[in-house]
């Protein structure tokens, strides 16, 4: 359960950092491309995150131990159809 809550931490940090970055955006500090390079990196990483969760959600759910979930390539957990 730790280590659900320092996931959901992260993504809450992440969710800050997007924040952060299209107020800089908007206030003239970064340009569109600065802020689109960062946003589809922070993206990923979130990605990669909710992908993890829910992974070890699952493994709680069926009873095996949710420490063996792993972060899977941020190319297939963006291959995954929604």
């Amino acid at each position: 359960m730790e280590q659900d809550e320092r996931i959901l931490a992260r993504i809450s940090e992440m969710v800050e950092h997007e924040r952060r970055l299209r107020t800089s955006l908007a206030s003239g500090e970064i340009d569109g491309e600065t802020e689109q390079q960062r946003l589809g990196r922070l993206e990923r990483e979130l990605d990669q995150c909710w992908d993890l969760l829910r992974q070890r959600r699952a493994k709680k759910e069926f009873g095996e131990n949710p420490d063996e979930a792993s972060v899977r390539p941020s190319s297939q957990v963006e291959g995954y159809l929604e």
